[in-house]
């Protein structure tokens, strides 16, 4: 599902990992660099397995690009930190996993998010849309209610995010990116209400996504060109 919403520059690789998770017993070993298990040692299962299957993905990914298997760790607010010449992104669910690499000469930045097709907690929405964004989710909803537009609009956030960050090393608030998600076209664009990033010689106003609903899923993905 991913993969769809990505250009031919990107490999990504994805996984229904319920089953891949279930067998929790040795699976940091098997799957897991020593400098990555130090990272959850103390982590509950859950966390153990989740961070685990992600980065079996990520390497599987990099395999496809040529680039023997690394350890990936966490950086600065928990972003990965990929091999020189690597950008990616990486995203997990309950029963889902994928994580997509591009070669750095080939995009600026990305970012994929993966959330199950739910409405958001009681509250959230309030938390992370604008008043734009409330009323145009407000229609969303009457017109189209087979989509939990709240989760969609909270998924591109996050895939806005993990584009944006790898660009700047600053954290983008909720507020200050006004998503307007296409319905028909499985588009959306992120209107920055700060500064953006400056790439090649222009500075960013926007990030422009793509979004997919099926298999109980809502996946949205960000990337930014070098042009």
């Amino acid at each position: 599902m991913i993969e769809e919403l990505l250009p031919d520059s990107v490999v990504a690789v994805e996984t229904f990992c319920a089953e891949a998770a279930q067998d929790a017993e040795g699976i940091d070993e098997v799957i897991l660099f020593p400098e990555e298990q130090a990272v959850v040692a103390k982590a509950v299962e859950k966390r153990r397995r989740e961070f685990a299957v992600v980065r079996r993905c990520a390497r599987s990914a990099m395999e496809k690009l040529g680039i023997p298997p690394q350890p990936i760790l966490p950086g600065e607010r928990g972003a990965p930190r990929w091999p020189s010449g690597l950008i990616g992104s990486m995203t997990h669910c309950e029963g889902y996993a994928a994580a997509a690499l591009a070669r750095s000469a080939d995009l600026a930045s990305l970012g994929v998010d993966a959330e199950a097709h739910l409405p958001l907690p009681e509250g959230v929405m309030e938390a992370v849309a604008l008043p734009a964004e409330q009323e145009r989710h407000d229609r969303l909803s009457v017109e189209h209610p087979a989509v939990h537009w709240d989760r969609l609009l909270f998924s591109a956030k996050e895939s806005v995010y993990k584009a944006w960050f790898p660009l700047t090393g600053r954290w983008l608030d909720f507020a200050e990116a006004d998503i307007e998600i296409s319905p028909d076209t499985g588009r959306f664009r992120a209107r920055l209400l700060v500064p953006g990033p400056v790439v090649g010689d222009a500075r960013l106003g926007h990030f422009d996504g793509r979004w997919s609903v099926r298999d109980g899923l809502v996946s949205t993905a960000v990337t930014v060109a070098h042009d």
